[in-house]
């Protein structure tokens, strides 16, 4: 099951990195938070559950990622961009749905 999963996070995970990065949205901040750095985070977090179990501070860290991509967005109003952070943050909660998976 995790596998699959896992499967599907590398391919999503591709498909997002074939995107262009929203114009516009480098040096801008939605929500207080750098739109760069929660790109760049995302990439940093999934490409880490890739490779193995995160240890916990990590793993706490890619909840709160989910809980801001949630939060900033609402804030965005470019549709190109809403796609783009809609695909970022699906991820990002694949991820986790992973690593709770492997808590178990």
């Amino acid at each position: 099951m995790i596998q699959k999963k896992l499967d599907a996070l590398a391919q999503m995970m591709d498909e997002c990195r074939a995107m262009p990065f929203p114009r516009g949205f480098r040096g801008l901040d939605v929500e207080d938070q750098d739109m760069v750095m929660l790109d760049a985070d995302t990439a940093g977090y999934v490409s880490r559950v890739l490779k193995g179990p995160l240890p916990k501070p990590s793993r706490e860290g890619l909840i709160r990622l989910v809980g801001v991509l949630e939060k900033v967005h609402p804030a965005i109003s470019d549709k190109y961009a809403i796609k783009y952070y809609t695909q970022a943050r699906d991820v990002a909660v694949l991820a986790a749905e992973i690593e709770v998976m492997r808590d178990r």
